[in-house]
């Protein structure tokens, strides 16, 4: 807003420089959102390299080859219940299957561990078995999955 002091007019009279009609602005202040914009734009740069950065992992290729059911292997069936089948027997707890990995990592050679997880299982209780398998000293122990069907 601009005042004019020339002529008689005392100090305290002011005249607006568009006259004396207040008009409406209709045009929206830009700057502000602007200045958010960059600022955002300046974040985002700093942070997607720190969230796309992520572990590199030389994960292994699929080597995946037929398992010859030999006469002295060893199925673990744990069912979607969560049921533990040692060859085709029902195992009534988790100490059960401690005491029968003991004894069977004694053995030398040891006998291959074969794990049939039902597709509906819970991976805790797969891994539970794989972990006891892991505590009792197997060395071997293989997961049998349905073939790719062609």
């Amino acid at each position: 807003m601009s005042f004019n002091l020339n002529g008689n007019r005392g100090v305290g009279d002011f005249i607006s420089a568009e006259g004396d009609n207040d008009e409406v602005v209709s045009e929206i202040n830009t700057t502000p959102l602007v200045d958010i914009m960059l600022v955002l734009l300046i974040i985002f740069l700093i942070t997607i390299p720190v969230a796309t950065h992520a572990v590199k992992v030389d994960i292994p290729e699929r080597n995946s080859h037929l398992t010859q059911t030999k006469v002295g292997n060893i199925a673990l069936v744990i069912k979607a219940d969560g049921q533990i089948f040692w060859n085709e027997q029902l195992l009534p707890d988790d100490n059960a299957l401690k005491a029968k990995l003991a004894s069977v990592a004694s053995l030398h050679p040891q006998p291959q561990i074969q794990v049939w997880g039902d597709i509906q299982a819970k991976f805790e209780k797969v891994g539970q078995v794989i972990q006891d398998c892991q505590q009792a000293g197997i060395s071997r122990v293989d997961f049998i999955t349905k073939p790719i069907r062609k």
